[in-house]
């Protein structure tokens, strides 16, 4: 998959323009997601559903130009199922997200 790099930020402005509570629901359904999809990487049992999950967390972070997701799903893919790092690195990551909501 082709990823073109772009700013977070701008993805996330170029969406919502100059609507301050756009901005707010798009980052919310962001953050909804990537949660969501972490708990579900977190929860894998097998290789499929981990692989599955993890190419969620890059698609999603490719599609908001969020280069830090898509290098931590990346290493999500890398590893084994069940890494509990990966899924640990991505907690982190949504602790951070979740604190700019």
């Amino acid at each position: 998959m082709a990823y073109e790099s772009g700013s977070f930020e701008a993805a996330i402005a170029a969406a919502s323009g100059e609507d301050a509570d756009l901005r707010a629901q798009i980052l919310a359904g962001f953050v909804e997601s990537v949660v969501t999809h972490i708990d579900l990487l977190g929860r894998a049992r097998c290789d499929g559903n981990w692989e599955v999950a993890a190419q969620r967390l890059k698609g999603l972070g490719a599609s908001f130009h969020d280069g830090e997701l898509v290098s931590l799903a990346e290493r999500a893919l890398d590893s084994a199922p069940g890494d509990p790092v990966a899924v640990r690195h991505l907690m982190d990551y949504s602790a951070r997200l979740t604190a700019k909501i």
